[in-house]
């Protein structure tokens, strides 16, 4: 099998929605110039790269324009979904940077559709200082906040900031400076911002600022939806065995839904399919 570079869109089952991811898959990975360039060249969010061609256990890592990035979700799913179609259904083990992530592909609904489980998760409660910060970049104020979620960083592969709104209309209202959020998250760590607003314990809506990959928003993010699984079960604020689903993208046009399973222990659960692009 020679590399190939292919194009889809994970979340969604339309091509004009979801999050666009590019899937190259070739015998052995490229030097990270070659990635990150070829990466820039595609220019979604993210890329992910996988070898070897052939087999259940590979290699992947995942680019932005800017900067490799730790795990990607949605580029996860979508290389899940071409996986299925270029090797077969079944289970996969997928190397990362930071662990080992199975993903598990099946036939459904005349479809191919995808799960994969984070590594283990982890978060702490956020300084008031950084909440400060971010608040003030969003031109939020601290009344807007939901305080049965409290803001944390979680982790669930890759670190991301959750603050929590009580209204939808808030989280509608999104705009910010670019450059000053960059620096501030690049200063933090931080991949995402995952800001979300729970409209009952199995319904959330999620938007997700991604300056630090030169993204003003992501429409799907599989590891912050991981991070947010992991936060709510590892503090207590849901019952495990729980299912929720996240709605994302929607104020940019490109909706998405994340369906979330959460285990009483161990990695979090992110479901989805993947669609080509054009």
């Amino acid at each position: 099998m020679n590399d190939q570079l292919f194009r889809l869109t994970a979340f969604t089952t339309d091509p004009n929605g979801g999050n666009p991811a590019g899937v190259w898959i070739g015998e052995t990975l490229p030097d990270a110039a070659t990635m990150q360039h070829i990466a820039a060249e595609v220019g979604y969010s993210e890329t992910a790269f996988i070898a070897p061609s052939q087999g259940h256990n590979r290699t992947i890592r995942y680019f932005s324009p800017l900067a490799e990035v730790s795990f990607c979700g949605h580029a996860t799913i979508a290389g899940a979904i071409v996986l299925g179609r270029t090797t077969g259904v079944g289970h996969y083990t997928l190397d990362t940077t930071v662990g080992p992530v199975m993903v598990q592909v099946k036939s459904a609904d005349n479809q191919l559709q995808a799960a994969l489980t984070s590594v283990e998760t982890a978060h702490k409660l956020a300084s008031a200082e950084l909440v400060g910060e971010v608040l003030a970049l969003l031109n939020w104020r601290p009344e807007d906040l939901d305080s049965s979620i409290k803001p944390a960083v979680a982790y669930g592969g890759a670190w991301h900031l959750v603050l929590a709104v009580k209204s939808q209309t808030r989280l509608n209202q999104l705009s910010y400076d670019f450059e000053s959020l960059k620096t501030l998250m690049l200063r933090e760590g931080l991949t995402t911002l995952q800001l979300i607003c729970r409209e009952r314990d199995d319904l959330f809506h999620s938007r997700n600022p991604f300056p630090v990959g030169g993204v003003v928003e992501d429409p799907a993010t599989g590891a912050a939806a991981a991070a947010l699984g992991g936060y709510l079960r590892d503090a207590g604020l849901i019952d495990v065995p729980a299912q929720f689903l996240i709605r994302q993208g929607e104020a940019m046009g490109r909706p998405s839904q994340l369906q979330i399973s959460v285990p009483a222990e161990g990695g979090i659960v992110v479901a989805g399919t993947a669609v080509d692009i054009g």
